[in-house]
């Protein structure tokens, strides 16, 4: 077999994949660039290439651009630690055979190897050049999987179903698959179901001939004709009435529609991606939309994460979104303090990217000073509520105490907090045994003598007597 090549500028990382390779028995090859690599190329050839994304020099990028032009069958990993839509998007167009954000387990990235060796031929793609704006950007796992997802879909033409709570970016997701689809040099129309009357969502939807009714004094082009050859973004597709559900079907199902008042059928040349909050499901069975109708939507279905479940996303996003402030208002860029982020990270933010987007843009114009501190955010943030502590929530509960204890300039906070965190402890497991400190004791894992006496330290005497 020919060996895996690994080619990274950070030698850590050839080090760390060499051992992983090597305890698997699977040769390999290392090179510190992109440059020692092609130049290797004259002689032999790999097996795997594994490659990261942005060295000195020229890119992981241009390495595969230039595998696939002279090795379209050979898979490549490609390593990032820029954890965004462009790394991941441009990899899979480029033919990445798989996107691997950094840091990453070594079993994993044995696992990818493995499969890339059993990775049969596949077909040479064309490797183009796209401006791709970063609004989309996360390090979650769950937004991992939708980057990939968007790199895949990027030359098909499959309808497109994207789930998510309000304010999660789902438009700015159907606009990445447009930029990225064989469509994009055409348009990008999109339309609220929801925010149209009902009486003129057909309309604006399939356009009107002259005198279809009273007012309609010229023919007017709906939103399938201003799309077509591109896309048709279908927001809040949940609350489209019954009847319009029943001619979006007909569209989906034959490509033909008519404008409102028109006898000559028009071919659809779209592609519909569509959007909801909703359940649909539930929607289903509660009758209010239609079952064929969602069939044919959900043929592939993207789920975008609410900020509660990619905690670890909102200090990345609010650096963002305050630098994006400060470009758009030619303002100079605030900075924001590790306690106001872990604050912030802290919070369930209901209005999700979008409402963490609209406090930068606040921070930026009202923070008085350079650096952001968890007093400058706007009163309704200070009194937020901590996120409910399930899970490995409670750390970021913690997180968010400690920071308002060093804001207030609280002392002795280690005394403090450890004190509440060890009533709270020992309570709870009195409580279990019912009150049976030798139980208690065994169950957190100190001496029975060691309970009594923080008992009696902590004034728990009383209630656990």
């Amino acid at each position: 077999m020919k060996p895996v090549w690994i080619i990274d500028d950070d030698r850590s990382i050839r080090w760390v994949l060499e051992k992983a390779l090597e305890r698997e028995k699977i040769p390999f090859k290392s090179f510190s660039s992109v440059e020692e690599a092609l130049a290797e190329l004259k002689h032999s050839s790999p097996q795997i290439v594994i490659s990261d994304i942005r060295m000195p020099g020229r890119s992981g990028l241009d390495l595969l651009h230039n595998l696939r032009e002279h090795f379209p069958s050979l898979p490549v990993i490609i390593m990032t630690a820029y954890s965004d839509l462009e790394s991941a998007v441009s990899s899979f167009q480029g033919g990445a055979f798989e996107y691997l954000p950094k840091p990453f387990d070594t079993d994993h990235a044995v696992d990818l190897v493995r499969r890339a060796l059993e990775q049969s031929q596949r077909k040479n793609l064309p490797a183009e050049e796209y401006t791709i704006a970063p609004d989309i950007l996360g390090q979650a796992p769950a937004m991992q999987e939708v980057f990939r997802a968007i790199g895949r879909l990027a030359h098909s033409q499959a309808t497109v179903l994207i789930t998510g709570e309000s304010g999660t970016g789902k438009e700015l997701v159907a606009h990445a698959l447009h930029r990225h689809s064989p469509r994009a040099e055409q348009p990008f129309i999109a339309i609220n179901t929801a925010a149209i009357p009902k009486d003129l969502l057909e309309s604006e939807l399939f356009g009107h001939e002259r005198g279809a009714f009273t007012g309609a004094a010229a023919t007017r082009r709906g939103r399938f004709e201003q799309a077509e050859g591109g896309t048709l973004f279908l927001d809040e597709i949940g609350d489209m009435p019954q009847e319009l559900q029943t001619r979006l079907l007909r569209v989906l199902s034959d490509g033909n529609y008519y404008r409102v008042g028109g006898h000559q059928p028009i071919k659809a040349n779209v592609r519909i991606i569509a959007a909801t909050h909703q359940n649909l499901e539930d929607r289903v069975k509660l009758g209010l939309f239609r079952e064929d109708l969602f069939h044919r939507l959900n043929v592939i279905r993207l789920r975008l994460p609410p900020l509660r479940e990619r905690r670890e996303d909102i200090p990345l996003l609010a650096k963002y979104f305050l630098q994006k402030s400060a470009r758009e208002l030619n303002a100079e860029a605030k900075t924001i303090s590790d306690s106001a982020l872990n604050y912030l990270a802290a919070q369930d933010i209901p209005g999700n990217v979008r409402q963490l987007e609209n406090l930068c843009h606040w921070l930026t114009v009202m923070t008085p000073t350079q650096q952001i501190e968890i007093a400058d955010l706007p009163q309704e943030w200070r009194e937020a509520p901590a996120s409910a502590v399930s899970g490995g929530d409670w750390l970021n509960a913690l997180k968010q105490q400690v920071a308002l204890a060093l804001q207030r300039g609280d002392q002795n906070i280690l005394d403090s907090l450890s004190q509440q965190f060890e009533r709270t402890l020992i309570s709870q497991a009195l409580q279990h045994t019912g009150g049976r400190r030798i139980e208690a004791a065994t169950l957190l894992g100190m001496g029975r003598n060691t309970l009594t006496r923080k008992i009696q330290e902590l004034g728990l005497d009383e209630k656990h007597a």
